[in-house]
């Protein structure tokens, strides 16, 4: 049996199986058949190029600056809203530190080449010095530690050992604590991006070791056109209006916007492109003309043809607080009309019309007051268990608070006197008391010499003295008067005032040159005073006030406008 097995391994292997033979290069080794399942568009237009990263010009240039100069940070932070790219930057830079280009002797680079090894192990997931963690799953501190251990050996094959922590908020307290040291000083040959789209929760003793990425919400017409790239790639015709309510809706996430496009896709019939209205159709939005009329129903204040269109677009199995968010959409574009800024791209050749000619009909204060009435019902819409009885009540008080007039046609009406009585032509405090001393001025006016010297007739009451003596340059002594003299008697050249504070001791004489007569002023005399002209203003003007809040077109501003205030 011994010999037998000897003589078999003594035999001679073929030439075929020989070590070095070059027979016996078997290649590379074999890999996994694809896949045949539909890949979706959020992963088959994943960027695989900086040039490729939408919305995020100024993040390359700084990374294109860092690489040129070899200035790359041991860590970076990548930070924004979901689906603007954090992930797939990671996976650009990892690819652009470990570039060898296609010759195998390139180095770190902003364009990597896509056909090396590296590039595309990498895309593929597959390299084995790029490890990708999702904090949600391993957030614990023997993670971290696994981490800690492992950077102490070099990488196996690329130029750089990285490690992409996806949604790194996710990490315990302990973890973060573990991963500090690390993160501060790692080995020359690892590099660390965070990803997270909740900085506020990432530790200060992190940021601080990190180079910070903030990338932006991609704007909605860079969205459009990518989608509209998009579409013409995978051979499927798109309206553009389509393409803009998908981009709006994506909320500047290209993630969201293709998964979007995705589901447009497969709702539209076969052989048939994505039109606007099955886009609309399939996110529920409210359809435009029905909301156009729902508004100008509400604005001509016709309650129960308003309630009823609200119905059809319940009945259609539009949401109620999708109707007022429409409404308010449709509300912010009429007053973007009127101030003259770019028209959306997702409006239609009737959506602007429309609302060019509501802009030219409406005034700055209406709109405002609409869009905060649509607000508070939005806001009662969606937080009320009565959805569609909210949303009546809520356009009920719209179409309520449409038939009062706006303040300024309020304040024309109580001036000219149409229903109700005319209010005083100055409201405010100071404006008030000199309304009050107008027609004491006038009639001081008739007492006052050609040269401005001497007296034709009397002043006839106190308040035509007390102008008589402004126009005479003694505003300083008319003030106090004003303000300080209660009147007993007013008998020319006699007169008796009271006073709570001094008056000046040379009143008689200032007289005497204002009016070129003697007087003959006494203090302290006994009899009923009156109250202080200044006081006697107030007086009037909080009756005139009292008269305008009993007015009824303004008590039912008030009870359309409980927080109004009447100034």
């Amino acid at each position: 049996m011994g010999e037998g097995i000897f003589l078999s391994l003594a035999e001679p292997l073929e030439p075929t199986a020989m070590p070095d033979s070059p027979a016996f290069d078997l290649g590379e080794p074999p890999q996994p058949a694809k896949s045949g399942a539909y890949r979706v568009l959020a992963r088959k237009y994943r960027p695989q190029t900086f040039a490729q990263l939408i919305g995020q010009d100024a993040m390359v240039q700084t990374l294109a600056n860092a690489i040129k100069r070899d200035r790359i940070a041991h860590a970076f932070l990548m930070t924004g809203v979901r689906g603007v790219g954090k992930t797939s930057t990671a996976r650009l830079i990892a690819k652009a530190l470990n570039c060898i280009g296609p010759d195998g002797s390139g180095g770190p680079t902003i364009d990597p080449c896509g056909q090396c090894e590296p590039c595309r192990a990498i895309a593929e997931g597959r390299h084995i010095d790029v490890i990708e963690i999702d904090a949600a799953s391993h957030n614990g501190v023997d993670d971290i530690r696994e981490i800690s251990d492992a950077v102490r050996y070099a990488s196996v094959s690329a130029r750089y050992k990285v490690y992409i922590i996806d949604e790194v908020h996710m990490l315990s307290k302990p973890a973060f604590n573990a991963v500090l040291k690390t993160l501060e000083e790692p080995p020359p040959h690892v590099k660390f991006i965070l990803a997270t789209t909740e900085v506020a929760k990432v530790p200060v003793t992190v940021l601080s070791r990190c180079q910070r990425f903030d990338l932006r919400r991609i704007p909605a017409d860079k969205l459009a056109a990518h989608f509209a790239h998009v579409a013409e790639l995978e051979k499927v015709e798109a309206e553009p209006e389509a393409l803009a309510l998908i981009a709006r809706a994506a909320e500047g996430s290209a993630r969201d916007g293709l998964s979007i496009l995705d589901q447009a896709i497969a709702h539209a019939e076969a052989g048939s492109g994505v039109s606007a209205a099955q886009v609309r159709d399939m996110l529920g939005l409210s359809d435009r003309g029905a909301l156009r009329h729902l508004l100008g129903l509400l604005l001509a204040g016709e309650a129960g043809a308003a309630l009823a269109a609200l119905h059809d677009q319940y009945d259609l199995g539009v949401e109620p607080a999708a109707v007022f968010r429409g409404l308010l959409e449709a509300t912010h574009g009429i007053t973007r009309v009127k101030v003259g800024a770019a028209s959306d791209p997702a409006q239609s050749a009737e959506e602007r019309e429309a609302y060019a000619e509501w802009a030219s009909r409406l005034g700055y204060a209406t709109l405002h007051r609409l869009w905060q009435l649509l607000l508070k019902g939005l806001d009662e819409v969606q937080s009320s268990p009565l959805a569609i009885e909210a949303a009546e009540m809520g356009l009920l008080r719209i179409i309520h608070a449409s038939q009062l007039p706006d303040p300024g046609e309020l304040l024309r009406r109580l001036q000219s006197g149409e229903a109700l009585p005319a209010p005083p032509s100055q409201p405010d405090d100071r404006s008030s008391r000199a309304q009050s001393r107008d027609a004491p001025q006038e009639r001081a006016s008739a007492a006052l010499g050609t040269n401005g010297g001497g007296v034709e007739d009397i002043p006839e009451d106190f308040a035509a003295l007390i102008a008589l003596l402004e126009h005479q340059r003694e505003p300083g002594l008319a003030a106090l008067l004003r303000n300080r003299a209660r009147l007993v008697r007013y008998a020319p050249p006699a007169l008796s005032l009271r006073s709570d504070r001094p008056l000046p001791a040379d009143l008689a004489g200032t007289l005497k040159r204002a009016t070129g007569m003697a007087w003959t002023v006494r203090f302290d005399e006994q009899g009923e005073a009156q109250p202080t002209l200044d006081e006697q203003a107030d007086a009037a003007e909080a009756a005139a006030r009292e008269d305008i809040l009993r007015a009824p077109v303004v008590a039912a501003a008030f009870e359309a406008f409980p927080d109004a205030k009447l100034i």
